[in-house]
């Protein structure tokens, strides 16, 4: 069977790639009656959410599922919110449904693209806040035996950009559904970049908010003009011995202090002062404003980007001694790969 269907609106990097088949799910039942008989066949599935966490090296030979499923219900509580969120549901959408409502605790997440059933599979965070940090639970769909799941938020081993559901359960689970707890009363996190200027007694929610957006649409570009998947790496974790030995030799480096004693430091720091930012190979470059980016300047293929990608981390390991992992998930003919095919 050819592949007819594109994919280049449903990817943000804008990749012009072609699957067999395409289709839109809007309940759980249909999507346990598309996924279950492709499970079972051991057919290539692909569920995809708003596709901006996915390069696709080729024509995908199998399946694509369009998670589109909605609803948000709220129940308030004397402690928290108590949120179930359907999974279709845009991710920044629901930030803003929130704040709109005086739920607060999601506003450092502003802006972050892509879909809430995503959310729980990479741990997605930013400016000091992981989604880990409000879950409750997670429900999903078990392929190898058609029943729906939840999974309480300890059960998830979620750590840094990592979860159950890239571990343990990848490629068997389709989550459906979160669960997320806000509590009460309201406290701010003001611990990452251009959050420090506040200051906890007086700020507000809507400011936080306000301020992530201003940032992220300041060095973010948008997938609509310039194709991309947001940060494309993680931000490397390193010992305090290896931060104290880098900070040495190189006196400006970023670097985050975590609670296991380790530090985290800034991907994007690294790749600038390799040299790379607004580096390219071909149509695909480092964006020249924020170096955690890569971009798809038009044209580019999804080999191209991976390609550069290739280049930044060797790049970073030879100037640093420090390893970068790419965070999307690089998609093949048949199902996913990794940057080297």
């Amino acid at each position: 069977m050819s592949c007819i269907y594109s994919l280049k609106s449903f990817n943000s990097f804008g990749l012009a790639q072609f699957c067999q088949n395409l289709v839109e799910v809007h309940t759980k039942d249909a999507l346990k009656t598309i996924c279950l008989p492709l499970w079972q066949q051991q057919l290539p599935l692909l569920v995809l959410g708003g596709g901006s966490n996915v390069v696709f090296t080729e024509d995908f030979h199998g399946t694509v599922v369009r998670m589109l499923t909605k609803g948000i219900q709220v129940v308030e509580a004397a402690d928290a919110f108590y949120l179930e969120v359907e999974a279709g549901e845009n991710w920044h959408q629901l930030v803003e449904f929130t704040l709109a409502r005086g739920i607060f605790g999601l506003e450092n997440m502003a802006l972050i693209p892509g879909t809430v059933g995503a959310a729980p599979i990479q741990n997605i965070g930013a400016y000091g806040v992981e989604f880990c940090d409000v879950c409750d639970w997670v429900e999903y769909l078990d392929l190898s035996t058609g029943e729906s799941v939840r999974l309480q938020a300890a059960e998830c081993q979620f750590s840094y950009r990592e979860s159950i559901f890239k571990g343990a359960l990848r490629h068997r689970a389709v989550i459906t559904a979160v669960g997320l707890r806000l509590a009460k009363p309201w406290q701010p996190r003001l611990g990452y970049g251009p959050l420090q200027a506040f200051t906890a007694e007086r700020v507000t929610a809507r400011e936080i908010f306000d301020r992530v957006c201003q940032v992220r649409t300041e060095k973010l570009p948008d997938p609509a003009v310039l194709g991309n998947a947001g940060s494309f790496f993680k931000n490397p974790l390193v010992s305090a011995a290896c931060y104290l030995d880098l900070a040495q030799r190189f006196p400006g480096i970023v670097g985050y202090a975590q609670a296991d004693a380790s530090v985290k430091l800034a991907a994007g720091w690294l790749i600038e002062h390799a040299g790379l930012k607004g580096f390219a190979l071909g149509n695909a470059a480092v964006h020249d404003k924020q170096a955690l980016v890569l971009v798809n300047r038009g044209g580019a293929t999804g080999r191209d980007i991976c390609r550069l990608a290739e280049h930044v981390i060797a790049r970073v390991q030879a100037v640093f001694g420090v390893a970068l992992e790419a965070e999307p998930r690089i998609m093949g003919a048949h199902g996913e790969g990794d940057l080297n095919g």
